[in-house]
């Protein structure tokens, strides 16, 4: 049976009201990268970070899974195989579309962290957060709660399983990303040097598209449910 290894980017919850991680102008919701997303930006301004972090956690609360999520949700509950799931996303659109999907234990990785989720800066425990974290108290330990998300000059959670996963799958495929991130961008790259058969699914061709053996272009919300009924057909 097909191992399969799916990669998300931000294309994929983009139709559901979220937007992708930087506009044409570079900038991040209207912030520079460099201001919010680094652990120097965060010892500079905390306040200013938290803030930020906590208008993307309100924003994510009024918006839910599109088609695709609840596609890729299906996927992994139906298919026999070996599969895992890899988001760049923070949101938590996968994890409820599974929950909806009747998915008792998704097989899925946050590569960078999740916007639901608080990490102490002392002793690294991550724990469920929902609401504001400006002004939240402090991790039993003493450590300062701050965003659980995999700033840049961080390294990814779960590069292990997600490296094995790769060397292991028989098919790659990649929905909804830029191709211009890393580690994610080399992922294509290294299951085509495990023998892995690859497929691009993006609005527009990524800047690794020449990569794919195959790509098709078009709405996540479209073509994934019809990637993921094809397979299931032939499962």
């Amino acid at each position: 049976m097909t191992a399969i290894v799916v990669l998300t980017g931000a294309g994929v919850s983009a139709e559901s009201g979220l937007p992708t991680f930087r506009g044409p102008d570079g900038r991040w919701e209207g912030h520079r990268v460099e201001d919010v997303a680094t652990p120097e930006a965060y010892a500079r301004d905390p306040v200013l970070v938290q803030r930020f972090y906590d208008a993307r956690r309100a924003a994510l609360a009024r918006v839910g899974p599109n088609p695709a999520h609840a596609a890729l949700a299906r996927l992994d509950r139906d298919w026999p195989g070996a599969f895992l799931l890899v988001t760049q996303n923070v949101d938590d659109l996968h994890d409820r579309a599974a929950a909806e999907a009747g998915v008792a234990e998704p097989r899925l990785v946050h590569m960078h962290g999740e916007l639901t989720s608080a990490l102490c800066g002392r002793c690294g425990a991550r724990q469920r957060w929902t609401g504001d974290l400006s002004g939240a108290p402090d991790c039993p330990c003493g450590g300062r709660l701050r965003p659980d998300i995999v700033w840049f000059g961080e390294m990814p959670y779960a590069m292990d399983r997600i490296d094995a996963a790769l060397s292991a799958c028989d098919l790659f495929v990649s929905i909804g990303t830029s191709g211009a991130v890393y580690p994610a961008a080399g992922f294509v790259a290294q299951a085509r040097a495990a023998g892995a058969a690859t497929l691009e699914l993006n609005l527009e061709p990524s800047a690794g598209s020449y990569l794919f053996a195959e790509t098709r272009h078009g709405p996540a919300s479209r073509l994934v449910p019809a990637w993921v009924d094809d397979m299931l057909a032939r499962a």
